[in-house]
């Protein structure tokens, strides 16, 4: 039996588990799943006589470096920053490795040794990253292999809930790290390139400048950019291109909701606020506002927002509870958006019947002869439940696929990578396809930016 070890048991590794166990006899394969809780390990391996939960904390060097060396190939589904001392003690024992995670410097400095050893260490083969380079790279290639220019690429993801289970105003409940959600955009501007001009958007107007979708059956969507949307354009082979932009997907009108949390500072994550702990939900939001010796604080959020009592962002904001006094945020030392993401997580927590959904969207805009042209491609995911998620799949089967590449010997090409070459997306993507994840590509007319074109 081969031995893939696996760290970390969490809700990312529920597809990825159960795929590899459904290959196990076939492929002579034992799982071991080590996770730093015990109960996590044997709730995720459910007693398959191929599979073995282990306890282990992943600071401890010796228990790590053992599971390793007795492993024929690792992966890491753990949180990101706790990659690069696996990556190193899979250097040593010779082991390949496989992440979803971004590389980081510190995993891509371990190229030169990777290469030197011959080993594999897999990342970004997520969803997003992953299922985006992959999907992306497989038509870019194909555009080019017709001598076709690329002019545009727009690529946009999110996680969502279902529409049999989306009934908040909101049309947002969270499928995966809260805390990403409450922080995301900030850490410096979102920089693009739009034909031919590199544009900034400021995270204090971040979710004022949006972009609109549609799909098919699904209906509308609305995208808000990505902090780096250039960090590719040299990966894809892209340095020369006129409009590159990454966005993430909401519903429509959830990016001006989002906004008024930004506009009041509530997703503040830099400072504390004193007696966090004893502060009802009514007091957090009204820290916010300006002392008024009359109004209240209804009146003074309306007033500092600019809306009016029968806005639907007023009612999205009364359906999350914010001016209930006796909900306490029974946080200790927290800061805004950690106080924010608990409010938000009390109305918007998946109930156990709800399902989630993916949604990703490319454009492809180049020129081919003389000619400008556009592919659309979009892909929808619908998960099962509550722990095989549309996310658990989207996440884990890229990386259980590519494992199962990797040890057979079809993915062979040494060092720190991300999967953009042909020989990993093109098995994964058509795997990919028996599980739901199709990618359907639309020839539809060229749209580009510049109005002196039309």
């Amino acid at each position: 039996m081969r031995n893939i070890l696996i760290f970390g048991a969490g809700r990312s590794a529920s597809s990825l588990i159960r795929y590899l166990l459904s290959k196990s006899n076939e492929e002579k394969l034992h799982l071991t799943v080590a996770d730093l809780s015990s109960n996590l390990a044997k709730a995720k391996t459910q007693d398959h006589p191929n599979a073995t939960p282990l306890a282990l904390d992943i600071f401890n060097a010796d228990e790590r470096k053992k599971a390793i060396a007795n492993a024929s190939i690792v992966i890491s589904m753990l949180p990101a920053h706790l990659h690069i001392e696996i990556a190193k003690d899979c250097l040593e024992f010779k082991k390949h490795l496989v992440t979803a995670s971004y590389i980081s410097d510190a995993m891509q400095a371990l190229n030169e040794e990777a290469i030197k050893n011959n080993l594999i260490l897999m990342n970004e083969i997520g969803l997003d990253p992953g299922i985006d380079h992959m999907s992306a790279m497989k038509v870019i290639d194909e555009i080019r292999s017709k001598g076709g220019k690329m002019l545009l690429f727009e690529s946009f993801c999110g996680g969502l809930v279902a529409p049999e289970s989306d009934n908040n105003l909101w049309n947002y409940k969270f499928t995966w790290a809260p805390r990403n959600v409450v922080l995301a955009g900030q850490g410096g501007a979102a920089k693009f390139i739009q034909e031919g001009t590199y544009k900034y958007i400021p995270y204090s107007a971040l979710f004022r400048r949006t972009e609109f979708l549609e799909v098919e059956g699904y209906g509308k969507f609305e995208a808000y950019s990505n902090r780096d949307s250039l960090k590719y354009r040299s990966v894809y082979g892209l340095d020369d291109i006129l409009t590159l932009y990454r966005g993430t997907i909401r519903r429509v009108g959830y990016s001006r909701a989002w906004n008024m949390f930004v506009q009041l500072g509530m997703t503040d994550d830099s400072y504390i606020l004193e007696g966090s702990e004893n502060m009802s939900y009514r007091q957090f939001i009204n820290s916010f506002l300006p002392y008024h010796p009359t109004d209240s604080v209804e009146i003074k959020t309306r007033l500092i927002l600019k809306i009016d009592q029968d806005d639907i962002m007023w009612d999205k904001l009364l359906e999350l509870d914010l001016f209930n006094p006796n909900k306490k945020v029974n946080l200790p030392n927290a800061t805004p958006a950690q106080i924010l993401e608990k409010i938000l997580t009390d109305s918007w927590a998946l109930e156990p019947e709800d399902k989630d959904m993916i949604v990703m969207y490319h454009k492809f805009g180049y020129e081919l002869n003389g000619e400008k042209k556009q592919i659309d491609s979009k892909m929808v995911c619908i998960g099962e439940d509550q722990t095989y998620t549309a996310m658990a799949k989207t996440v884990g089967l890229p990386v259980a696929i590519a494992t199962l590449l990797i040890l057979n010997g079809k993915i062979t090409t040494p060092g720190v990578q991300l999967p953009i070459k042909k020989e990993v997306y093109e098995p994964i993507l058509k795997e990919l396809e028996e599980y739901g994840v199709i990618f359907n590509e639309q020839n539809v007319p060229y749209f580009g930016y510049n109005p002196d074109l039309f």
